[in-house]
C-alpha cells in the first residue's frame, strides 16, 4: 500500500532545514506518496493583504495552511496529514476530524512564551485573547491522532499545560545526514595557532552573535579566529581574524567546509528551542559552547559534549572558549562524545523513518 500523506510544513527559521531533511528521506520511501504543502512566511495571497492576518504570523500561517490543504484535496485524495508546526494546524480542525493527522512541533506556545523575549515575542496581555489562543491550540492537539515533539521539554508542556495524554506523544528529534557531516576530529593542531571558532545563526542578535563579538573584542582577539555565518548584517568593527559569511544555505558545501575547518562551535543564543545547527556541530565532532535555554540541555551535556553558560554573559562565553583553547585533549574528548551523541539521537535516516512510521500507523488507526 502506498500512503498519500500531505506534509504541511512551516517555512521559517530552522523549520526550513527540518523540511528539507524530512523530504530527503521521505522521497526515498517507495511506500509513501508525499504531497508537500509549504507554508511560506510571505506569499501573494489574501492573507498577506488582510489587515488582521497581515501582522499576525500565527493567524496567517494557519489560514494559509488550511487553503493549501483544501486546494490539494480538491484534486486528490489524502490518506493522512502531517502538520509542522502546530501553528499551521489551528484552523484545520474539521479536516483533522476526518483525516488521520499527526501534529509535529519543536515547542508549545507556552514553551515559546518562556523564551519569547529574545524573539521579540510576548503574550498579548489580553486574558480573552490568550484564552482563545490556548483553546485553539488545545483543540488542535486533541484532534490530532498523534503528536510528535522534538524534545522532552515540549512533551512535558503538552502534558502539564494542555492536558494531553503522554501516550499520545512521541519524542523524535529532527535528524541530519550523519555521513554528510562526518569530518575528522580535533587532532590538537590548534595548539600552535589561534583556535578557529564557528558561529552559525540566521538571526544574529537572537542567537547571541553580539555577545560573541563582544567576547571576541574584549578577550579572544589574537587567541582565536571566528567565522560567522548569518543572514544579517554584522559590524565586526575591523576585528582581525573575524570573517562574515552570507548566503550559505543549509547543507551547502561551503557551510560544511566551515564546520570541517573549525575547532569549536560557539552558539551563545539568547532564545531557542532545539537548534539544528548544534546537532550539525556535534555530528561534525566539534565541542560546543552554548547557553542553557529552551531544550539545548537535551542536546549538549554540560562537561561531556560541551560547555553550557548563562545567556547574555560575555565573561562566561570568554571563559568557556579559553578553557577549550587551553586544552586540546578536552576539545578532542568533547568532540568525540558529541559525535557519539549525534549518532545516538540525531540520525536523520533513523529519525525521519520513525516520523513516517508514525504517520502510517495513524492512517492505519493505531
Amino acid at each position: 500500500m502506498s500512503y498519500a500523506i500531505g506534509f504541511v510544513m512551516e517555512q521559517t527559521l530552522g523549520h526550513v532545514t527540518h523540511y528539507r531533511n524530512l523530504r530527503q528521506w521521505a522521497e526515498t520511501d517507495s511506500g509513501l506518496a508525499p504531497e508537500w504543502l509549504e507554508v511560506e512566511f510571505s506569499a501573494s495571497d489574501r492573507w498577506e493583504r488582510l489587515p488582521g492576518s497581515r501582522s499576525n504570523w500565527t493567524l496567517r500561517a494557519s489560514l494559509r495552511a488550511r487553503d493549501r490543504v483544501r486546494e490539494t484535496l480538491a484534486k486528490k485524495r489524502l490518506d493522512g496529514l502531517f502538520f509542522h508546526t502546530q501553528v499551521t494546524a489551528l484552523f484545520s480542525s474539521r479536516l483533522m476530524a476526518r483525516i488521520p493527522t499527526v501534529v509535529s512541533l519543536d515547542a508549545t506556545p507556552l514553551n515559546v512564551d518562556t523564551v519569547g523575549g529574545a524573539y521579540n515575542h510576548a503574550p498579548s496581555g489580553s486574558r480573552a485573547l490568550e484564552a482563545l489562543k490556548n483553546t485553539l491550540n488545545q483543540r488542535s492537539f486533541r484532534r490530532a491522532r498523534h503528536i510528535i515533539t522534538w524534545c522532552d521539554w515540549a512533551k512535558s508542556s503538552l502534558v502539564a499545560d494542555y492536558g494531553i495524554e503522554a501516550g499520545k506523544i512521541t519524542v523524535i528529534p529532527p535528524g541530519i545526514d550523519l555521513e554528510r557531516w562526518r569530518f575528522r576530529g580535533d587532532d590538537g593542531a590548534a595548539v600552535n595557532r589561534p583556535l578557529r571558532l564557528l558561529f552559525v545563526g540566521g538571526d544574529f542578535q537572537r542567537k547571541g552573535g553580539d555577545i560573541l563579538l563582544k567576547a571576541f573584542r574584549e578577550n579572544l582577539s589574537g587567541r582565536c579566529e571566528l567565522d560567522i555565518v548569518t543572514r544579517d548584517p554584522v559590524d565586526a568593527g575591523g576585528l582581525e581574524g573575524v570573517r562574515v559569511h552570507h548566503g550559505l544555505n543549509s547543507n551547502a558545501p561551503a557551510l560544511l567546509a566551515l564546520y570541517e575547518a573549525a575547532d569549536a562551535f560557539v552558539f551563545p543564543t539568547l532564545g531557542d528551542c532545539l537548534p539544528i545547527a548544534v546537532m550539525e556541530a556535534m555530528a561534525s565532532g566539534l565541542p560546543v559552547v552554548s547557553t542553557c535555554v529552551g531544550a539545548i540541555g537535551e542536546e549538549v551535556e554540560d562537561g561531556l559534549t560541551g560547555l553550557l553558560v548563562p545567556p547574555g554573559s560575555v565573561e562566561a562565553v570568554s571563559d568557556a572558549v579559553l578553557r577549550m583553547a587551553a586544552s586540546p585533549a578536552m576539545r578532542h574528548e568533547m568532540g568525540a562524545a558529541g559525535r557519539s551523541a549525534a549518532e545516538a539521537k540525531f540520525d536523520g535516516a533513523r529519525n525521519y523513518r520513525r516520523v513516517i512510521s508514525v504517520c502510517r500507523e495513524c492512517v492505519n488507526g493505531r
